[in-house]
């Protein structure tokens, strides 16, 4: 990596907690040079503007959290333990502290729905990757003879990440996970009835 490189690596990994926590529209230049520790020259020196930043900012904590379920996901080879990692991830979010501030997805969908097309586009691939992702675990199992054949997999992909993502967002309103824990030992048991 260049000295610019990582100078923007820089800026994107001590930033993307904060746009994560306080949303595109609630950080500030001030927040982003506290942060970093960087001037504003500095800042532009590297990037255009605060969207690039953002954008950046989002990849960041997007690709952090798929890195981590995809080690957890790939460490077991069963379909059903592999689906069994979303809830357990998810019901002890306070352990992950990329994960304390809110699921990025989440975060950034609510915010950016109407106001920032660019963030709202990047919040859209992530959520129809995640989607894509759960289908195609499913369909692995089904194949693997571990699923119910009967299992629809976009129907069970888009009521897993509406489970984790709701119980998600009221853990954040309320600062607890009472609801959370709830939801996830609910899904865990949806999750089991899909076994062949």
């Amino acid at each position: 990596m260049s000295k610019s490189e990582n100078t923007r690596q820089f800026i994107v990994e001590k930033t993307a907690p904060v746009f994560n926590t306080k949303g595109y529209a609630g950080t500030s230049m001030s927040d982003i040079m506290s942060a970093t520790g960087l001037s504003k020259g500095c800042i532009y020196g590297n990037f255009e503007n605060k969207d690039e930043v953002a954008l950046a900012a989002f990849d960041f904590n997007h690709n952090k959290v798929n890195e981590h379920m995809k080690t957890r996901i790939l460490a077991t080879d069963n379909s059903i333990e592999r689906l069994l990692v979303y809830p357990t991830t998810y019901k002890n979010y306070f352990k992950y502290s990329y994960l304390q501030a809110g699921c990025p997805i989440l975060n950034t969908s609510t915010e950016a729905d109407d106001t920032h097309p660019k963030l709202k586009d990047k919040a859209i691939k992530a959520l129809d990757f995640w989607k894509n992702s759960i289908e195609n675990q499913i369909k692995r199992g089904i194949a693997r003879k571990e699923i119910n054949e009967d299992t629809d997999p976009t129907e069970t992909a888009v009521i897993m990440i509406s489970m984790i993502e709701g119980a998600f967002m009221q853990a954040k309103v309320t600062s607890r996970n009472t609801e959370l824990k709830i939801a996830m030992e609910f899904l865990e048991k949806i999750i089991l009835n899909l076994k062949n």
